[in-house]
C-alpha cells in the first residue's frame, strides 16, 4: 500500500465532523490554564486552537506536511511541527497528550503509546479518540470484497487496546467504544468522496476509470444499510465506532 495523502480543502470543507465531534474529547482531558499538551496528529488545527483557548499551551504534530502547512496558516499564533506519531519527541516533559480520529492510521500502536509514555511526565494523561473495533466494517467489507485485498487501518478492542497501555506503564481510567452513525456531506456523492478522502490508498494503482468502477460496487453493496432515502435530505451515514480512552503514566520508567 502507498502513503496516505491528503486533500486539505476537501477535508476543510466536507469531513469537518471529524473534528468537531472530537471537540467533545476535550471535555475528558479538563485542559488546564498553563499545562503544556501535544496535540497528537492535529490535521487542520481547529482542536488544538480549541485547546488553546482553555489556556493551555498547546503544540500540534501531524505526519502529513500539507495538514501541518494549513494548520499554521489557520492558525499563525499557535505552534505546529511535522512528526511521526511513532517516535516524536519533546522538549520537556508533558501534562497531557491528546489525540482524536489519527491512531487507527497507525499499524504499529505500541510504538506510539511508547512515544506517548517517553513524552509525559509521571501522572501525565493520554487522551485519546479513534476508530474501534467494527468501525466503518460495511465500508471496509465491501472495499475489501470488490479489490480483495485487506483494510489498512488500526481498528482494536477496548480489551486490546487497554492491554497494550497497560503493558506500557499506563492505568487506563476509562476505555468505551461508542456506535456513531455519522452523516456523510454532499448527498448521493457522500460515500465517494468519504472514500475519495479516506481510502486513496486503496486506489492508488487503479485508472480513474477502475476507480469510480469500484467505488460504484461498494456504494451498491452498502447501499440498503448506508443510505438513507430522505427525500431532498437523502444522503449516506458511515457505520462509524469510536473507541475513547484516558489513561495515566504511573511512572517514569
Amino acid at each position: 500500500m502507498t502513503i496516505q495523502t491528503w486533500d486539505t480543502q476537501r477535508y476543510q470543507a466536507q469531513h469537518d465532523f471529524v473534528w468537531q465531534y472530537g471537540a467533545a474529547l476535550i471535555d475528558l482531558l479538563t485542559p488546564q490554564p498553563g499545562e503544556r499538551i501535544l496535540d497528537l496528529g492535529c490535521g487542520l488545527g481547529q482542536l488544538t486552537h480549541a485547546l488553546a483557548e482553555t489556556g493551555a499551551l498547546v503544540e500540534g504534530i501531524d505526519a502529513d506536511p500539507a495538514m501541518i502547512d494549513q494548520a499554521q496558516q489557520n492558525y499563525p499564533e499557535l505552534t505546529f511541527r511535522r512528526a511521526d506519531a511513532r517516535d516524536f519527541e519533546v522538549a520537556s516533559p508533558l501534562d497531557a497528550v491528546f489525540s482524536n480520529a489519527v491512531l487507527h492510521w497507525v499499524s504499529e500502536p505500541e510504538a506510539v503509546i511508547q512515544a506517548v509514555g517517553r513524552a509525559l511526565k509521571k501522572e501525565g494523561r493520554f487522551v485519546a479518540e479513534f476508530g474501534g473495533k467494527g468501525n466503518v466494517q460495511a465500508i471496509v467489507s465491501a472495499v475489501e470484497a470488490c479489490l480483495h485485498c485487506p483494510s489498512f487501518w488500526y481498528f482494536p478492542s477496548v480489551a486490546e487496546y487497554a492491554s497494550l497501555l497497560e503493558s506500557n506503564g499506563f492505568e487506563v481510567m476509562f476505555a468505551t467504544l461508542i456506535d456513531r452513525p455519522t452523516p456523510l456531506k454532499a448527498g448521493d456523492q457522500g460515500l465517494a468522496n468519504w472514500l475519495r478522502m479516506f481510502g486513496d490508498r486503496f486506489f492508488a494503482n487503479l485508472s480513474e476509470a477502475d476507480t469510480i468502477s469500484v467505488i460504484r460496487q461498494v456504494e451498491d453493496r452498502v447501499r440498503s444499510r448506508l443510505y438513507q432515502n430522505n427525500g431532498p435530505n437523502s444522503g449516506w451515514i458511515a457505520d462509524y465506532r469510536r473507541l475513547r480512552i484516558v489513561a495515566i503514566k504511573l511512572g517514569d520508567a
